[in-house]
């Protein structure tokens, strides 16, 4: 299989899989072009029965295949993991045209991996439990936006009451302020009625190369060892 060099390192083709269909899992910035883009070359490069899935973390299948002209549509789905690595949970979601064989081979050998999947079972911008992280980190942000409480002040509360170890704002420095705007700027794009005063609180940041833990600067600083 030969890739566009700007896919190759976006790319993970995972082994062989029931009846020697393998899996191709694309993970790239929210950035909805870039996504289209990759996802094409892998449709032009892989097998046939090759399932084809995407990371994104709030785009749906049917919003990145807007435009596209696949050669084999009906294997696209969203197979969406979590951060830290080891988090066993994994969401799959398909589109109204994805062949529900593929969602049942995926749900399978997830689970034979020891994955914890969850088959969300229509179209869902944010999947299950990012729309309602999204909810969180969006009223955090206009928390701290009206100077009701400080970053710091709400991620000890948060931790305090559920028992977590980070709070919202030091989970969003470990996404990446850059991947969090994206996001929420795409929540706003296809809603149209989302505040905007979390998204100018967190653009103060980015404008000052505050992207969270690699950069070493976000909503807390993390001095290199």
């Amino acid at each position: 299989m030969v890739l566009p060099t700007a896919s190759r390192t976006a790319v993970t083709i995972i082994g062989a899989g029931t009846q020697g269909r393998r899996l191709a899992f694309m993970c790239v910035p929210e950035q909805l072009s870039l996504k289209r883009k990759v996802i094409s070359d892998l449709d032009a490069a892989v097998q046939e029965d090759t399932i084809v899935a995407s990371n994104s973390s709030s785009y749906t299948c049917s919003e990145i295949l807007d435009t596209l002209n696949l050669k084999n549509e009906r294997r696209f789905l969203s197979a969406h993991s979590y951060w830290p690595p080891e988090t066993p949970e994994l969401e799959i979601m398909g589109h109204e045209r994805t062949d529900p064989k593929y969602i049942d081979l995926l749900m399978n050998r997830s689970k034979s991996h020891r994955f914890s999947p969850f088959h969300v079972k229509k179209p869902s911008m944010g999947y299950i439990y990012n729309r309602i992280w999204a909810a969180i980190k969006r009223e955090a942000l206009l928390t701290a936006s009206e100077g009701a409480a400080t970053p710091e002040e709400i991620d000890a509360i948060f931790r305090g009451v559920l028992k977590t170890p980070k709070g919202p704002f030091q989970q969003m420095d470990v996404v990446g302020l850059d991947v969090v705007m994206d996001i929420e700027q795409h929540y706003a794009d296809a809603r149209g009625n989302i505040s905007a005063e979390p998204r100018e609180y967190l653009k103060g940041f980015l404008q000052q190369g505050r992207l969270g833990v690699k950069s070493g600067r976000g909503f807390y600083d993390y001095p290199s060892s």
